[in-house]
């Protein structure tokens, strides 16, 4: 629907649940190069869905990370946003899921984002950047600053990215970027959290105004996509 609604009249969509398929039966020809992919948050899915992963949790964004691995190819890359509590949190999956990203792939680089980057995701983000192949070595860390309060009237642009794509080339350090030996890992919690030894993050907190404009955006925005969708029936 959503591509529908940004013109794209007649997209090739196969109707189905990805989560479905069975990770042992992915095959070599069904993997691929290139994934990015920006899997949904919070939701939940069936046990009969989670016995298709080696890795069982109910956390769809969990098993979708365990997907993206499994069909990428040898060398092949990944771009994934997945939710920022990924990064530290405690429970069996959570670590099981870390340890395999970490095993099963370089795990490059990790872009931290600044709250409401992602609109409806309710939580902060951060993007995994991974190659397949070759266990984790060294991660690059970037902590996002665009220096203002993001939201659907304020989205994050090209210039918000432009010192983070620079630095990435070449995994330099700066005030917000910096680089941590996976040697260095706990190797029972496999901690990934986002703590910028230059000071970390400071906290903004967005006034009463802010929050109550991007309130009435998002309900505005919800009319004109209902009235769009009314008037395709």
């Amino acid at each position: 629907m959503n591509m529908i609604l940004h013109g794209i009249e007649a997209p090739n969509i196969i109707h189905t649940n990805t989560l479905t398929e069975n990770l042992a039966d992915i095959q070599e020809k069904d993997r691929y190069d290139v994934v990015l992919a920006n899997p949904p948050f919070g939701g939940k899915e069936r046990k009969e869905v989670q016995q298709n992963f080696p890795i069982r949790t109910g956390e769809t964004a969990f098993l979708f990370l365990q997907h993206f691995i499994k069909i990428v190819k040898a060398g092949g890359r990944g771009g994934v946003v997945i939710k920022n509590t990924f990064l530290s949190n405690t429970d069996n999956a959570s670590v099981s899921l870390r340890k395999l990203l970490l095993e099963s792939c370089q795990l490059h680089t990790v872009l931290d984002c600044p709250g409401g980057t992602f609109q409806g995701a309710g939580v902060k983000t951060v993007v995994l950047f991974f190659e397949k192949g070759a266990p984790t070595r060294k991660i690059w860390y970037y902590q996002l600053d665009p220096g203002r309060n993001m939201g659907k009237t304020n989205p994050l642009n090209d210039d918000d990215l432009a010192e983070f794509v620079t630095l990435q080339k070449t995994f330099a350090d700066s005030p917000q970027s910096w680089s941590v030996d996976a040697k260095s890992i706990d190797p029972t919690s496999f901690d990934l959290s986002v703590k910028n030894p230059n000071g970390g993050e400071e906290v903004t907190h967005r006034s009463p105004e802010a929050i109550m404009d991007e309130i009435a955006a998002l309900d505005a925005e919800s009319a004109e996509v209902l009235a769009t969708i009314r008037g395709l029936l």
